[in-house]
């Protein structure tokens, strides 16, 4: 299950992730690709949550992001 944020929301937060955590999005995305292979959308956002402690609205932007990019690609 997606939340439903304004593309400015979802920006802001992905814009804000390297100040937040101290990663690049880039190495997000990483993590999230070479993790567990969890296919839902909340089991991802569960993942980063708990393996990297991630507050929740971070790792729900990174999971989407994850998404909007891999979708683009298969465009």
């Amino acid at each position: 299950m997606s939340l439903h944020r304004s593309p400015q929301t979802h920006q802001f937060l992905i814009e804000r992730i390297p100040k937040v955590t101290g990663y690049e999005v880039s190495t997000w995305l990483s993590r999230l690709a070479e993790g567990p292979g969890l296919l839902r959308f909340a089991e991802r956002v569960n993942w980063l949550r708990a393996e990297h402690n991630l507050p929740h609205s971070y790792a729900a932007a990174l999971v989407h992001e994850s998404d909007l990019r891999r979708r683009a690609i298969r465009a």
